[in-house]
Formats: C-alpha cells, structure tokens, sequence
C-alpha cells in the first residue's frame, strides 16, 4: 500500500509508479496500469517516467465513472469510515481508512464482491432508434 496524505501531482504518480515497478518487475511479465483522466497522471513527465520502467499506461475513456471501479470502493470507504463518526484527529482518520482498506479481503470481501464486478449496461447490440 502507498499512502499519500498530501497532493496528488505529477511526481506522486511517478513514485507510484516506481513502487509498483520494483515490486513486480522481477516477474517478468507486462505492467499495465489503468488510469482516469486526471491532468497529473496523462502529463509528459508522467508518460515518460512510465516508458522508461517500460509500464503501459491505459486511459479510460472521459466522463466514465462506471468503468472505474476505484470509484465505487472509494464510495464505499467513505460510508464505512465517514458517515455519522468523529475523529479526534488526523491519525485517527488515516487510520480507520487505511483499517477499511485493510479489511477488503476479509470483513468486506462479500459486500465489495458484488459492489466491485464489472456489472454494468452494455450498448453492444442495442436497437438503435432512428428519428
């Protein structure tokens, strides 16, 4: 886990990046990385930092929340460690995330089972109405 209590920009990506290189680039096979659309993933340093650990980095189309299933953890951390609690302080916080993040695989792993599959509506062979 990489955790970051700061901003996101451009050299956060690229320590990452650089985590997940020297993590599994011994294994010898292909690292693709899926990414939204963020201005601090797609710039130049980051494309060029990927080239270099020789990491493919894919773009989800714009406007597509449905295909990111980052998303829909997020929205469930936030209702497992923010809605209706108080946390003295930052630590605390930090904490009870990083404590939900911890429990995906375990506590949780039968509610995000369901909330994390790629269930979603698929135009592909959809009547198309012509007006």
């Amino acid at each position: 886990m990489v955790c970051n209590d700061s901003y996101i920009n451009a050299k956060s990506v690229c320590f990452l990046l650089k985590k997940i290189y020297l993590k599994y680039f011994h294994l010898g096979v292909p690292i693709t990385l899926v990414l939204d659309n963020a201005r601090y993933q797609k710039c130049k340093l980051v494309r060029r930092y990927a080239r270099c650990l020789n990491i493919e980095l894919l773009y989800m189309p714009s406007y597509s929340p449905q295909l990111n299933l980052i998303e829909r953890l997020w929205k469930f951390v936030k209702k497992q460690t923010l809605y209706a609690k108080y946390y003295a302080n930052f630590d605390d916080f930090k904490f009870a995330i990083q404590d939900c993040l911890h429990k995906t695989n375990t506590s949780f792993k039968s509610k995000l089972d369901t909330l994390l599959s790629w269930n979603f509506q698929s135009f592909e062979n959809v009547k198309k109405l012509t007006v």
